[in-house]
């Protein structure tokens, strides 16, 4: 007797994204819970934001502001900082990760603004990835703090708050910037990626998000909430 084939298994589909309208309450609640959203890292003027972002990879914001701030006493300008050298701006990012190759860029990106662009932090996309160390996200976020440009940089939080939620779904940065980009209302494209990534860091956070206490609980569509503590 033929033994009966077993019918293929069915692939879980993944929740659909989020639709327009529950982007823009999502947004809206998210600014109605930080009104005036900005990055928490130290810094002067775009030159040291620049560097200040190009030190935070693989690093966290509290430990590249203690860091810098003696660096950036010391340097606030490319010309300090190719005055002062890479040994001595090895020195004091070394509590940082990878410390000895972000010194070596530090120091050749303020060579490069020099050389190219007069001392200044240029407001140009193409012009800030040519940079030694930098790349789309620093570059965003340089623009969207420094300039004022509605971009929104993809870093690991903003990355897993996007996919748990559904409001961009996306299996590398690149496709979530590009959902992102498409589902953000124009109202709250300025503050989108400072509201994405402190929702991610103190709220939606990777190993145990605080559901209990999020203000967009009811419009997120990650299945597993976490409940309240007994």
């Amino acid at each position: 007797m033929a033994t009966p084939k077993k019918s293929p298994a069915k692939k879980k589909r993944a929740p659909r994204g989020l639709n327009r309208e529950q982007a823009l309450d999502l947004f809206a609640r998210l600014s109605e819970d930080r009104p005036d959203p900005q990055t928490e890292l130290d810094y002067t003027n775009p030159y040291t934001l620049l560097v200040a972002v190009a030190l935070s990879a693989q690093a966290t914001d509290v430990g590249v502001n203690k860091a810098t701030k003696l660096l950036f006493q010391e340097a606030d300008t490319p010309q300090k900082m190719v005055a002062l050298g890479e040994d001595h701006v090895r020195d004091r990012i070394k509590t940082i990760g990878l410390f000895r190759n972000k010194a070596k860029n530090v120091i050749a990106l303020s060579h490069m603004l020099i050389e190219k662009h007069g001392g200044e932090v240029p407001a140009d996309r193409e012009a800030l990835e040519a940079l030694p160390g930098v790349g789309r996200k620093t570059a965003n976020v340089v623009l969207n703090e420094a300039f004022g440009v509605p971009t929104i940089a993809v870093d690991t939080h903003i990355f897993r708050v996007s996919n748990r939620t559904r409001l961009a779904p996306g299996k590398n940065p690149d496709e979530v910037e590009a959902r992102l980009e498409k589902i953000t209302p124009e109202a709250f494209k300025k503050g989108a990626h400072h509201w994405l990534i402190l929702h991610g860091r103190y709220l939606c956070k990777a190993r145990k998000p605080e559901c209990w206490r999020c203000m967009i609980e009811d419009i997120c569509q990650f299945k597993e909430k976490t409940p309240a503590p007994k």
